[in-house]
């Protein structure tokens, strides 16, 4: 028997079934092995290559999405609700009424003894027949208008001399809600990429796979500086103490405004902490 003989050869498959019958299935099998054989490890390198090769065919047809780097973090902040949003007030333009007309009015002098020569002939007593004649309205200040309807004058000035003498507003009054609300030096969109800039996701939080919303309220001052910051729906101490630690480094706001002067109000912030997945 030479030795040289391969094993995939058809020499060796005509010497294996050399005596046998070679009509029976398993000669042909033995004879085309090889080819099969080739043939299967060919498919099997293809189908490695096109699997190692789809990710960089995807990412050609369909280029990912562009971040901003300055933006990702492993939270989501301040995203908000219709129900913590602040509502800014309708406030209709103000109109002055039109005074009220002022009826034709005489003084009313009481009696007094008084030395002749002391005595104010503009601020005698009228007569009977003076006041008979005349149709103007007894009151305590004199005006002539010719108008037989309107409002009594000492009537009018003594609602003047109550709204004058109407104590000051409170210089320490809080607000809840005023005609223009304080607000973040560039708008709330300032407000986000503050929060998202500066609030670092508790470890101990992230650890425990804490998620939710921390709502804190402080007060913006008549200067814009941050007080009073309280948390009214907590979420976890270390959260909570995260968002109020970044509230405080917060510069000057815009302060609210009341009647055209600054006034110190309320402002309610919620802040969402959310791990990304």
């Amino acid at each position: 028997m030479a030795r040289n003989i391969q094993l995939n050869s058809s020499d060796w498959c005509d010497i294996v079934f050399t005596g046998k019958n070679k009509t029976y299935g398993a000669y042909a099998l033995r004879q085309s092995s090889s080819k099969r054989h080739l043939l299967a490890f060919f498919i099997v390198v293809i189908f490695v290559g096109i699997v190692a090769g789809l990710p960089s065919l995807l990412n050609a047809v369909n280029p990912p999405k562009v971040v901003d780097a300055g933006l990702v973090g492993p939270y989501i902040i301040g995203e908000y609700e219709d129900t913590e949003e602040q509502e800014q007030p309708i406030v209709e333009p103000s109109t002055t009424p039109p005074p009220p007309p002022i009826i034709d009015s005489q003084r009313f002098t009481p009696p007094a003894i008084t030395a002749d020569d002391m005595v104010d002939e503009s601020r005698e007593l009228l007569s009977q027949q003076e006041l008979n004649e005349s149709s103007s309205l007894i009151t305590t200040v004199t005006v002539e208008t010719g108008n037989s309807v309107g409002i009594d004058p000492g009537e009018l000035q003594r609602e003047q001399r109550l709204i004058t003498n109407q104590p000051p507003q409170e210089p320490n009054q809080i607000h809840d809600i005023v005609e223009v609300m304080p607000q973040f030096p560039g708008g709330m969109s300032e407000l986000m990429r503050y929060l998202g800039a500066n609030i670092k996701y508790p470890t101990i939080a992230a650890e425990n796979d804490i998620e939710g919303r921390v709502v804190l309220k402080f007060v913006v001052g008549k200067d814009g500086t941050i007080s009073n910051i309280q948390v009214i729906r907590p979420l976890d101490p270390s959260c909570d103490k995260e968002a109020v630690r970044v509230v405080k480094m917060m510069s000057k706001w815009i302060p609210g405004m009341q009647n055209g002067h600054p006034v110190a109000v309320y402002f309610t912030l919620p802040v969402l902490f959310k791990l990304q997945r």
